[in-house]
């Protein structure tokens, strides 16, 4: 068998993530006729074919998923023996790919640059927005060093690091906000507006409001809290909204903000990274600086109905 390179494995991986050699290409920063050149000349090494060709797009063989998750892993380690020639260079410096999920990113990303580049000014930061599933796969497959999500997501091999909690809050029609705040009880009978499958933010908004998943009155869905809170605004329902999220959404639409009696709904921010990686030492400071310099400000004052 013909020796299997490491430039081989990353073209390999790129296309098997991608489904698209014009993709795949892109990603890779080469012509997709090089890719092709590249997957071509490792299928022939193997004596094997990685994937199945279609008219649009491209599917891995079942002999390419297996081979697809011995080179990830592969890809992972030599990913962690660069962190590790880094840190013999003096701490955390270069490179650090940092994901964040949607209800987080708009909000936070500014800040956290900030407080990033000031107490780590050497680090080259790049951000990924994505969901929470999305972003532990990434993890886990090394294209990703760490990632600040909602708490918990209860994964063995990550490990989890609380930055701070925040409160949900209520966003009902400027019109309803003389009127006493809902409990959970009459809100699972009102309209309530959530994000589409996938945002951890849906899951926690109906386990407050104590409804199973897939029974949300209306079906009316968004992909973003902005989206959300405009909906609130045209008189269509109401909303739940991270505390962070106040300043930049509730101006923006004729809508009002109610809190709820205690406990109220809560999420705890915090950041995840591999048990693995060699930058553990390093995220755990990096975390402790991030959790005291991105804690909430005081609450925003709410409606005469909260």
């Amino acid at each position: 068998m013909a020796n299997i390179t490491l430039k081989q494995l990353r073209y390999f991986e790129a296309l098997a993530r991608h489904g698209h050699f014009g993709h795949a290409a892109e990603a890779s920063a080469i012509s997709q006729p090089a890719l092709s050149v590249q997957i071509r000349e490792l299928e022939a090494g193997l004596s094997v074919s990685l994937f199945e060709r279609g008219p649009r797009s491209v599917r891995l063989t079942p002999f390419g998923s297996e081979f697809a998750i011995r080179a990830r892993e592969i890809l992972r380690k030599v990913d962690e023996l660069d962190d590790l020639a880094r840190l013999s260079q003096g701490g955390l410096s270069g490179r650090l790919r940092i994901g964040v999920i949607p209800t987080i990113a708009p909000y936070l990303v500014p800040a956290m640059i900030r407080s990033l580049t000031r107490n780590w000014p050497s680090l080259d930061i790049h951000i990924r927005e994505t969901t929470t599933p999305k972003l532990i796969a990434e993890l886990e497959e090394g294209h990703l060093d760490t990632a600040i999500v909602a708490l918990p997501v209860s994964e063995p091999s990550l490990t989890e690091v609380a930055l701070f909690t925040e409160a949900f809050v209520l966003v009902r029609h400027w019109d309803d906000g003389g009127r006493p705040m809902p409990d959970r009880e009459s809100l699972r009978e009102m309209r309530l507006l959530l994000l589409e499958e996938g945002h951890c933010f849906r899951d926690q908004a109906l386990s407050f409001c104590d409804i199973a998943a897939g029974r949300a009155k209306y079906g009316l869905d968004a992909s973003s809290l902005s989206t959300l809170v405009q909906m609130v605004g045209a008189g269509i329902g109401v909303t739940l909204l991270p505390e962070m999220a106040i300043s930049a959404e509730a101006r923006s639409a004729p809508v009002v903000i109610g809190r709820f009696e205690d406990p109220q709904p809560t999420r705890t921010v915090g950041m995840i990274w591999r048990k693995s990686t060699p930058l553990a030492q390093e995220l755990a400071a990096l975390a402790k600086g991030l959790a005291a310099s991105l804690a909430p400000d005081s609450p925003v004052p709410t409606s005469n109905g909260a």
